[in-house]
C-alpha cells in the first residue's frame, strides 16, 4: 500500500516524537490523505479511552485522611520517658512523610488533570480538521460568526479584528470541554490551522480550573503550540501546528478584543 509507510509513523507523528522536518511531511500528507487522516483521528480517541481508564482510580482527596486514621493509634503506655519520646518522634516522622507524599501525589494528580484537558483540547482540534465539515458557520466575517452562537452558548465573547494581521477567520462550531459547552474558531495563517476555544471558567470543575490556573503550559508530547488563560470569566486555548510566535500573535489579539 501507498500509504503504509506513512501510516507506521502516525504514532510517534501523534505523540510528538518526530523530527520537526517530518513533523511538517505528515502535517501535509494527513490533510491531503482521507485514509491517513480517518487512521490518525481513530488512533486520537484510541488514547483519549486510554487516557481516560487510566485516571478511573486516580487517588481522591479522602487519602491523606484514610491513611492518618489507619496510624493514629494510640501509644502504649511506657514506664519509660526515652521509650515515649521515640515513639512520639516516629510517629512524627511517619506522618510527616506521609502528608509529604500526599501533597506530590495531588500535585502529580493536579498536573495529570490539566495534561489530560489540553490533550482533549488537542483532541478537539486534531477531530475538526479531519471532519468533512469542520465548521458549522462559515465565513471570514467576524459580525458574522459572533451572532451565530447567541442562543447556543450561554456566555458572550468577542473577536478580534484581523485587519493588518496575516489570520484570516474560517468559521466557527460549538464544542464541549468537561461537558461545558463552548465555542470553537478556526482561523488560518500561511496554511496552518489553528483553532481557539473558548469556554466558561465557572462551567469547568473547579479542579480542572484549579489545576489550568496553576499551570496553562502545552505538554512537551503534544504535537501542538498551545496557549491558555482565563480573562473576564472566560477561559481560552490557542492551539494549531502554526509556529509558536503566530500562536503567541493570534493569543495577544484574543486578549486584546477582550
Amino acid at each position: 500500500m501507498v500509504c503504509e509507510s506513512w501510516k507506521a509513523k502516525l504514532d510517534p507523528y501523534l505523540d510528538g516524537e518526530v523530527p520537526e522536518n517530518e513533523m511538517r511531511a505528515l502535517d501535509a500528507h494527513v490533510r491531503s490523505c482521507a485514509s491517513c487522516s480517518a487512521d490518525a483521528l481513530a488512533r486520537v480517541q484510541m488514547k483519549r479511552s486510554i487516557q481516560a481508564a487510566g485516571k478511573r482510580f486516580t487517588p481522591s482527596a479522602g487519602f491523606r485522611s484514610r491513611i492518618q486514621k489507619s496510624i493514629a493509634t494510640k501509644p502504649q503506655r511506657s514506664f519509660r520517658l526515652g521509650w515515649t519520646l521515640a515513639a512520639t518522634a516516629a510517629v512524627i516522622l511517619m506522618v510527616g512523610t506521609l502528608t509529604s507524599t500526599y501533597l506530590a501525589m495531588r500535585s502529580r494528580t493536579d498536573l495529570a488533570n490539566r495534561d489530560h484537558a489540553l490533550s482533549e483540547i488537542a483532541d478537539l482540534h486534531v477531530d475538526t480538521l479531519a471532519s468533512a465539515t469542520p465548521v458549522d458557520v462559515v465565513s471570514t466575517d467576524r459580525h458574522t460568526v459572533k451572532p451565530w452562537f447567541q442562543g447556543k452558548i450561554p456566555f458572550a465573547f468577542n473577536l478580534p479584528e484581523l485587519q493588518n494581521s496575516q489570520f484570516s477567520l474560517v468559521g466557527g462550531r460549538m464544542t464541549y470541554l468537561d461537558q461545558a459547552p463552548g465555542a470553537h474558531l478556526i482561523y488560518d495563517v500561511r496554511k496552518h490551522h489553528i483553532s481557539v476555544f473558548i469556554f466558561q471558567d465557572k462551567s469547568l470543575s473547579p479542579k480542572l480550573a484549579e489545576s489550568l490556573n496553576a499551570n496553562s503550559q502545552s505538554p512537551k508530547q503534544l504535537p501542538f503550540n498551545m496557549e491558555s488563560w482565563s480573562q473576564d470569566g472566560l477561559r481560552y486555548f490557542v492551539i494549531g501546528d502554526a509556529s509558536a510566535a503566530d500562536i503567541d500573535s493570534l493569543a495577544k489579539l484574543f486578549k486584546a478584543a477582550s
